[in-house]
């Protein structure tokens, strides 16, 4: 039971400061403004480990490499907490948990496209005018914008995140395989 426990709270700790971390670098490619509130919230989360490692590696092209790095460090670390819940010897896996950190920050920014998209189309049939719908709509615009141009309107109904919510989910399906793949043969 306390390995559930230990389990759970590690995965929704984690996975929550991931999000965050893919999310601070999605806010500076779609060039959010940082006196946003979802913006300082993210940065003020996140800056205890992006600013020091910002030092080291700085952003090029408009990517926040930092931050990048940071949610890769935070997805081994994360590795390494849940093998050793397990009773596993963590650094005897240490191979193993760098594909698998890699595999998890790709599962981090899937699940995150999923949320954004779902809020994004909930608030846009329930509160179209809602402040945070320019903000949704910056964040998932560079993702909807390709499948409106190729996907016909009917009735004036978007399809475009239900296509994009079931990319992403076959996205998913395909990391997880490539996850579980791994973990069993020990690559």
């Amino acid at each position: 039971m306390f390995g559930e426990i230990a389990h759970f709270l590690l995965n929704t700790v984690f996975t929550l400061f991931g999000a965050a971390l893919l999310l601070r670098a999605w806010l500076q490619v779609v060039r959010m403004p940082p006196y946003n509130p979802v913006t300082s919230t993210v940065l003020q989360v996140t800056n205890w480990l992006v600013l020091p490692l910002r030092r080291a590696i700085p952003g090029t092209r408009g990517i926040d490499w930092a931050t990048i790095v940071a949610a890769l460090l935070t997805a081994f670390i994360y590795g390494l907490a849940m093998v050793a819940v397990t009773g596993m010897d963590p650094f005897g896996q240490l191979p193993m948990l760098l594909i698998i950190a890699f595999l998890t920050v790709i599962r981090w920014a899937l699940n995150l496209v999923i949320w954004l998209t779902i809020l994004m189309a909930l608030l846009s049939w329930l509160n179209p005018r809602s402040p945070a719908m320019p903000i949704l709509y910056q964040l998932t615009a560079p993702l909807l914008n390709p499948l409106r141009r190729v996907l016909p309107q009917l009735g004036g109904i978007d399809l475009s995140p239900i296509v994009l919510f079931v990319i992403v989910q076959v996205l998913l399906m395909v990391v997880a395989r490539a996850g579980m793949s791994i973990a069993s043969f020990g690559i």
